[in-house]
Parts: C-alpha cells; structure tokens; sequence
C-alpha cells in the first residue's frame, strides 16, 4: 500500500480577486511538484463532489444550503473581508471536503495507508455557521466526523500546524468529548483565538500558541513536549492533518520561521502517533502557504513522508 493524492481542476479553478494571497497559482505549483518522478508512486484520484450529509455533520442547519445559493454565475460573493466566492469556488470547496471524505473510505477499505489531499480552499476557519479567512466547509473536521459516524472511529483527532489557528475546527470540536484538536499557530495573529487556556468542554483541545520570530526550535518543543503527548494520551482512532505551509519562514501571511526540515519533522511525529494508535490511519488536507516556492517545497517535502510511512 502507498499514499493517495487527491486533485481536481475545480481546486485551480476557485477564483479570488486580483492580488488575493489565495490565489490558483497555489494548486498550479503543488501540482508541478508532486509531478516530479519521485512521486510516481502515489495513487492518483479525482476529488468527488462531497455529500451533503457528511458535510452537515459539521455544519449542521442551513448553511450548506445558503453557501450554494450564494455562488454567483459570474464576478465575486464576499463573505468577509477575506473570503472571497466566484463561479467555480462552491464546486471546489465541495470536492475539497468530498476528496477528504473519500480517502477516508479507501483508507478502511485498505486500499492505501495515508493520503494527501491538494486542495484549495482551505477549510480550518470555517465554523459550523460561518464562511470566514478563505474558507467555506471545513474539511478536516468533516473528514473526522465521517470516519467516526461511517467506520467506527471512537475517537478522532484533527493536528493543525498552520501558522493560523483553526478556530473553525476547535468550534465544531468544543463540546465533543470525542473529537480532539491540537494546534501550534502564531500567537497574535488572525484570527486572534487560540489560547493556551482554550482547552475545549472536555480537556479536548490543546493550543500552543507561539510568538512572532518563533523558529523550528520553538516549534518542535511546542509539539514534542505538548500537542504529541496530548494526542497520543487522547488515543484516537483516525487523525486528519491540517497541513498549512504559512509557518515557512518565506511566507507573506506569517511571522514564524520554520524550514522544510520543520515540516518534515512533524510529519513524522505525526506519523509515529498514527502508527502506534491508530494502524497509521491518517488524511492529510492542505490548508495555508502563500509563498510558491516554498509551498512547493513543503508540501513536497510533507508528501515525501507520507508516502516513507
């Protein structure tokens, strides 16, 4: 067994305004670097358009609906100051949250033992209600959920070391006993939640926020000493990464100072809890990085130890 790569036009396809850091050259340059031939391996799907119903296992009510009736034929929908829908953004963020879902099935089907998914939007901001910073469903969440309402998974974790944190994820989490969330995140910065004392309704979150100039150092202990030992000691039987390149030292969004080596690190660290708790069941799921090269350079590097698993 290897690793799956999820991709769809419709991911390059998501239009922001001109200038947006969320832009499609983001999924045109993972898309170049995971062509390379040390990637040959990798099982290569399309991203299904997601079921309404696991969806709305995160965003319950009308939202679901009210975001599809907002997608405009031509021009922009503005949610926030930030987040930004044209005419292709619904499908996208639909086959985001539908690609997740999926390598959720064909993991317990056996028939890979990790995936990536290349998305774009991403989706950890997105709460149960609110479209808010890019985002429109949140994915990771929704493939958490999934795993445990359709394959048994007890507990499920969702691990976020994008520079921002994902407040979506830790709200649709709160008051789950057992749903955990674990973060390392700059500390200011948006969307300004994420506190060390925001620890969920049942000791089931776990934030590590890290000041600007922080590096790999900092990084790593913030995960060694705190997030890892939190996520093993939760004991979850699936986990879903939200795996956000912004903390790259080369990023325009953030003020951390990691290097691929840092990427590649928690990758594995990662990879060891999944491997020791749960059978190596893991999705993996883009979210941030805004700097090409080196979101390129990342995701290659995050990829490269999926598939070393």
């Amino acid at each position: 067994m290897t690793t799956l790569l999820y991709e769809h036009p419709s991911f390059g396809a998501h239009e922001t305004p001109p200038g947006h850091p969320e832009r499609s050259a983001r999924y045109e340059a993972i898309a170049r670097a995971l062509a390379a031939e040390e990637f040959s391996g990798l099982i290569r799907r399309d991203a299904p358009i997601g079921d309404a119903q696991a969806i709305k296992r995160v965003h319950a009510g009308p939202y679901f609906e009210i975001v599809g009736k907002k997608a405009p034929e031509r021009g922009f929908v503005q949610f926030d100051p930030d987040t930004f829908m044209g005419p292709s953004s619904f499908e996208a963020a639909s086959r985001a949250a539908g690609a997740a879902v999926a390598a959720v099935d064909a993991i317990y089907a056996g028939e890979a033992k990790n995936a990536f998914v290349a998305a774009r939007p991403p989706g950890h901001h997105a709460t149960p209600d609110r479209a808010m910073g890019f985002c429109f469903f949140n994915t990771a969440a929704v493939a958490a959920l999934h795993a445990r309402a359709v394959h048994g998974a007890k507990r499920v974790a969702v691990v976020d070391f994008d520079v921002h944190h994902g407040n979506g994820t830790e709200a649709a989490f709160w008051q789950d006993e057992d749903a955990f969330y674990a973060s390392s995140h700059e500390f200011p910065q948006y969307p300004g939640t994420g506190r060390a004392s925001d620890r969920g309704a049942f000791d089931n979150v776990a934030n590590a926020p890290l000041p600007s100039g922080s590096g790999g150092s900092e990084f790593q202990r913030a995960w060694g000493k705190q997030l890892l030992p939190a996520l093993a000691d939760f004991g979850p039987d699936f986990i879903v990464v939200s795996a956000g390149f912004d903390a790259h030292r080369a990023d325009p969004l953030g003020g951390l100072k990691l290097v691929e080596e840092d990427f590649a690190w928690i990758t594995r660290e990662i990879l060891a809890v999944a491997g020791d708790k749960c059978g190596g069941r893991l999705v993996s799921a883009l979210e941030g990085g805004y700097d090409l090269a080196a979101l390129a350079a990342s995701v290659s590097t995050h990829v490269r130890g999926l598939m070393a698993a």
